[in-house]
């Protein structure tokens, strides 16, 4: 696995160097767009508003325009440049819980692995902060700008994750009413929540969409007829309270259900044979 990026953890006096892994991927089927009337591949050129001609990758570079058709050229090797060793530090500013920061901030996720000398120093920091139940809330520079960044320890190892801005979070312009609820409904709400909780176990989820999507493609290249499958119609509930308390007795039948399966069941003896 490739590393996207070398830097350090900076905790007080203590360095620690690090790595950092992508800890996610994307598993969702690609298409290509094709020519309708040939279903021949659609290609992109890159072409010089100027000249007209196509433009190879190696020739392009990296412009900001700072007046109309006016460019000012920048390099990587000039971003490189004028970036401290602060900069490419993750430095601790402060502690918070665990809990503190919404999930409305988080972005990416990334695997935090020490390089050669900063284990014990790596682990000592995830131990303290597991014990004080606290993450640690630092920056860095990613690329071309300064990330926000919270450290979160966990039982196998640490994750660095970048969080968004303040600025970079939109409000949602609509406004809705909130209807009273009665406490009897309030009450059959947290009944069915509370016969719905199950620990999260991440292994037993899988995009099914996707499966259906392979089983197309497949389908078609095969030249077999696309079907669609018969849907299990359920008779529409409109009574909140009706739609409440049938959710509590399905809730209740599902977890009998899953229980008596999860028994191990009684062995048969063996007979003996006959001498």
């Amino acid at each position: 696995m490739a590393v996207f990026q070398k830097c350090a953890i900076s905790f007080g006096l203590v360095y620690i160097p690090i790595n950092l892994y992508s800890a996610t991927q994307d598993n969702d089927i690609a298409f290509h767009q094709l020519h309708k009337a040939d279903k021949s591949r659609i290609r992109y050129k890159k072409v010089c508003s100027h000249c007209g001609k196509e433009v190879k990758a190696e020739d392009i570079v990296r412009g900001y325009q700072y007046a109309k058709d006016h460019y000012v050229v920048i390099t990587d090797e000039e971003i490189e440049k004028i970036k401290t060793e602060k900069d490419r530090t993750v430095t601790i500013m402060s502690f918070v819980g665990l809990n503190e920061i919404s999930p409305l901030y988080y972005d990416r996720a990334y695997h935090v692995v020490p390089q050669k000398g900063g284990g014990k120093a790596l682990e000592l920091l995830r131990r303290a902060m597991l014990k004080a139940e606290k993450a640690a809330l630092g920056r860095s520079v990613f690329g071309n700008s300064e990330k926000l960044l919270v450290i979160i320890p966990r039982e196998e190892g640490m994750l660095i994750q970048t969080l968004l801005y303040q600025d970079d979070i939109k409000d949602i312009d609509v406004a809705y009413e909130k209807p009273a609820v009665s406490e009897a409904e309030l009450a059959l709400a947290e009944q069915l929540i509370a016969g719905m909780v199950a620990p999260f176990e991440p292994e037993k989820y899988k995009d099914e969409f996707q499966e259906k999507l392979r089983a197309l493609i497949a389908d078609k290249i095969a030249g077999r007829t696309i079907v669609a499958p018969k849907e299990e119609r359920t008779g529409a509930v409109l009574d909140l309270m009706e739609a409440l308390k049938l959710s509590v007795k399905s809730a209740g039948k599902d977890a009998h259900s899953a229980a008596h399966a999860a028994k191990p069941r009684p062995r048969t003896p063996k007979k003996r044979k006959e001498a």
